[in-house]
């Protein structure tokens, strides 16, 4: 006689854990590449100081979740992730003249907020984006973190 915690059932979780992991690879993947692509893209806008091209992209990335709180509908989740947009910005906006550790600290606060995203669901049917998106954030922060020791000026 076996309870509801036998071992058939830790195999069953733990195989469903690694096709939910295997599912995520792709995503992750794209998104360390589109990381690496966000800490090169001052070099698309070579006329701006990077910390303006970082910061303007900061906000742009989250307001990717007012889309798909809309998509979502529920107007409690299109308020929170509208504020969230809102801290976004102004970190964003710090960050065109203040320290460069402002954009580390953007890049990573919304990859952490990416992770949140990605266990509670709160926005629906968001399923591969959250890790797309956290990949991208904190890759890019790496860089950029990397960039600051190294001693590149941004302004």
């Amino acid at each position: 006689m076996t309870d509801q915690f036998s071992s058939a059932g830790t195999v069953e979780l733990g195989r469903a854990s690694r096709i939910q992991l295997q599912d995520m690879r792709g995503p992750v993947i794209c998104g360390a590449v589109w990381g690496v692509l966000q800490a090169a893209s001052p070099i698309g806008f070579w006329w701006l100081p990077p910390a303006t091209v970082y910061a303007l992209g900061l906000p742009l990335i989250a307001a990717v979740y007012i889309g798909l709180a809309v998509a979502d509908g529920r107007p409690k989740v299109i308020a929170v992730e509208s504020v969230v947009v809102a801290a976004f910005v102004v970190v964003a906006a710090m960050a065109v003249t203040g320290p460069a550790w402002l954009l580390v600290v953007g890049l990573a606060g919304h990859g952490l907020k990416d992770v949140w995203q990605h266990r509670t669901q709160f926005v629906a049917n968001t399923r591969w984006w959250p890790p797309f998106c956290a990949a991208v954030d904190f890759v890019a922060a790496l860089i950029l973190l990397i960039a600051i020791v190294a001693g590149v000026q941004f302004h």
